[in-house]
């Protein structure tokens, strides 16, 4: 089929250009002519939260082929996207959806698709709202909503979000799929701690990702007093960029007395240095307070490592610690230390079954017979 995938791609960073990247290469590898379209660009410097939006990986995720027609803030560029889309001749159109900044663009081509073409107009949701919801942002997601014909969402909650914008859409929850891309380079524990300045004979827990409000990092740091008091010297790496203040954390964690059991990694981490981190560590701790999907959870379980988390969202899917509660209600650090002094009293084995059966269970194969078969 000839199909159209909408979103960003490197140089552009972060979690929907993984994805768009994976999907690209899944639907390719499947045989469909598809013309990805990406950002002249993306956001303009001061609305931006983090330091840049460009990925500074040496080992950059690519994509062959990406046409960088779009211009965020030069609607003229809106409009010959959709006049180049419509000489392709596609048989569907997949736009990435998770923040209402992209409400101008994506609203101008959904009405001119409709207008002009008749074929599906698919929208892959990562947020149907974004994480943290303004009163505008539910009439703003159903201007641009509204106008597509098939959906995708990662959880029900999800569904039921959509559902309640766009009442009659047509809806497929298809969860997030495992980002095994990173684990293609294994290193042994003993020496990604040395390379990281690690002790080799402790437990080491991994908060991984950009730090916002939702992501429940000052939960975990609750529970570090009582993790330390049940485990004995424990570290927690923060390894991610703070998309707010950080003084708040250092503020709580010289309050709380943990000082000498948290390290802080205050960056964008680099495709090469993924590795590195996740084999590093005993635990991946994903205490989010709001989510739909997670490509952290799914990088864990490509590395094979196993993960406490809270029961939100789409992060709950496929997470099978054996033996354990699986999940914690969100903001309850009590219940989360509790988990990972568990998690360290019982020991479990490395899980190599378990991560295959997520990666196949989670595959971007398993996304792209959703869109043939489901959808096109």
């Amino acid at each position: 089929m000839r199909l159209v995938l909408v979103g960003p791609v490197y140089p552009y960073r972060g979690g929907i250009a993984h994805y768009t990247t994976m999907l690209c290469r899944a639907l390719r590898e499947r045989g469909h002519d598809v013309l990805l379209v990406s950002f002249k660009r993306q956001y303009p410097r001061w609305l931006f939260p983090g330091r840049s939006d460009k990925d500074p990986s040496k080992k950059p995720l690519k994509v062959e082929e990406a046409r960088y027609w779009i211009d965020s803030l030069n609607p003229i560029t809106w409009l010959t996207t959709f006049w180049r889309i419509r000489r392709y001749r596609p048989d569907a159109v997949i736009l990435q959806w998770w923040t209402t900044f992209w409400v101008p663009v994506w609203f101008v081509l959904g009405v001119l698709y409709r207008l002009f073409l008749q074929e599906p107009l698919i929208y892959i949701c990562h947020n149907v709202l974004p994480h943290e919801v303004r009163w505008w942002d539910p009439w703003l997601a159903r201007l641009v909503l509204c106008w597509g014909t098939r959906f995708i969402v990662q959880s029900e909650e999800e569904k039921r979000r959509l559902v309640a914008l766009v009442p009659d859409a047509e809806v497929a929850v298809v969860p997030h799929p495992v980002y095994d891309v990173f684990a293609d380079e294994r290193i042994p524990k003993d020496e990604a701690r040395k390379r990281l300045g690690l002790p080799l004979d402790v437990p080491v827990l991994l908060f991984f990702g950009i730090v916002r409000e939702y992501k429940g990092l000052r939960d975990i740091l609750q529970a570090m007093p009582e993790i330390r008091a049940r485990l004995g010297r424990v570290i927690l790496v923060v390894a991610g960029e703070f998309w707010e203040s950080k003084c708040p954390y250092l503020e709580m964690i010289e309050q709380l007395g943990i000082g000498d059991s948290v390290v802080i990694e205050d960056r964008y981490i680099p495709n090469e240095e993924v590795a590195l981190y996740f084999s590093a560590t005993d635990v991946l701790v994903a205490p989010y307070r709001r989510v739909t999907g997670s490509g952290v959870v799914r990088m864990g379980q490509g590395f094979g490592v196993l993960v406490i988390t809270t029961a939100v969202g789409e992060s709950v899917h496929g997470i099978a610690n054996e033996g354990m509660k699986d999940t914690v209600l969100p903001a309850d650090s009590q219940t989360l230390a509790a988990e990972i002094i568990r998690f360290f009293a019982k020991r479990p084995q490395p899980r190599v079954a378990k991560e295959v059966d997520a990666r196949q269970v989670h595959s971007w194969s398993n996304l792209v017979d959703w869109i043939e078969g489901g959808f096109v």
